[in-house]
């Protein structure tokens, strides 16, 4: 489920909402980067200035930046995710590096 990289790697993260169960886990361990929506299902979100509110990504697919310090927190979601929906991946080649698909 995970795979080494780089401080300097920019990371980016996806859910794939077909395989979300709504446990809200993900909100729990990073709500800046993760909140779920009111259909029930997780949805990822842009990093914002502190004080401001950041707009759901609702997209299929849609992808948002991991800041550095919040990285950990998002491996952690993935981790514990019932779903297995959540992707971070690099931004560079698009490898996924947590998640289902990662070696």
């Amino acid at each position: 489920m995970s795979a080494q990289h780089t401080a300097a790697d920019e990371l980016e993260v996806w859910i794939d909402q077909e395989l979300c169960t709504g446990d809200g886990i993900c909100a729990q361990y990073a709500p800046e980067v993760f909140e779920l929506d009111i259909d029930g299902l997780a949805y990822v979100k842009p990093p914002v200035p502190a004080g401001e509110e950041a707009d759901l990504l609702t997209e299929p697919g849609a992808t948002a930046p991991i800041p550095l310090p919040l990285l950990t927190d998002v491996v952690e979601s993935v981790k514990d995710c019932p779903g297995e929906c959540i992707h971070v991946r690099r931004v560079a080649d698009r490898t996924e590096v947590y998640g289902p698909d990662a070696d």
